[in-house]
């Protein structure tokens, strides 16, 4: 049986160490890598092609939501299942609609992980039993709406990921090494987002993405 190769994510060193010996001793799983950030997280995805994700929501330099997005975009056969301290169901919705497909809280017993990884791997949906089924229903449901912002949806798919990293106060040259594109296309997405919503600092994009919703402030890490 060839195992389910799993990369752990988490800015806490005892953390992933903790989630490594859960994992290693279970016949079915290979711990192929450990990431301490977003960025690491995504490019790691990008070379090591592992079929679980195992992300904590709270990451530095690339807020949770937006490395969900960037990873399913680069690596789409690569499943994503989030730990997570929030218990409220907005939270696993929001995870889900990035392209998250298991919602794990941190407070659950450590077989809840382990059978998240093979539930999700096996191609369903998984949520802690502390959040209500009913979560995945309304995913499901609403997953072919687009979301309304004025302005916003304006923006292309790639300028809306630039958006992001901005806000987050990634550089040029850092986007375009997270994006894998050059920092004259980057520059170009730039101008043509100050135009589209009028704004151009960091700050100014923290605070239009916060109040138009796509940054919740218990996700962003600066």
């Amino acid at each position: 049986m060839t195992p389910i190769k799993v990369l752990i994510a988490d800015d806490h060193a005892m953390v992933r160490e903790g989630l490594r010996q859960l994992l290693e001793p279970q016949a079915d799983i290979e711990v192929v890598g450990e990431a301490s950030d977003g960025v690491e997280a995504l490019d790691l995805v990008r070379s090591l092609r592992p079929n679980i994700l195992v992300l904590d929501l709270a990451m530095p330099r690339m807020n949770g939501l937006e490395a969900v997005k960037l990873i399913r975009d680069a690596v789409p056969e690569t499943q994503i299942v989030i730990l997570s301290m929030h218990e409220k169901e907005a939270y696993a919705h929001k995870v889900l609609s990035a392209g998250a497909r298991g919602y794990v809280l941190k407070g659950e017993p450590s077989s809840t992980l382990l059978t998240a990884i093979r539930r999700v791997h096996e191609g369903e949906f998984f949520l802690s039993p502390n959040i209500r089924s009913e979560v995945i229903n309304s995913y499901v449901k609403s997953r072919k709406k687009k979301p309304t912002a004025e302005g916003y949806d304006l923006l292309s798919e790639r300028e809306q990921q630039v958006f992001l990293l901005l806000a987050e106060g990634n550089t040029t040259i850092q986007i375009s090494e997270i994006l894998c594109i050059s920092s004259k296309t980057v520059e170009k997405h730039r101008a043509n987002i100050t135009k589209k919503l009028g704004i151009s600092t960091p700050i100014e994009m923290i605070k239009y993405a916060i109040r138009i919703g796509v940054i919740d402030p218990d996700f962003w890490t600066p």
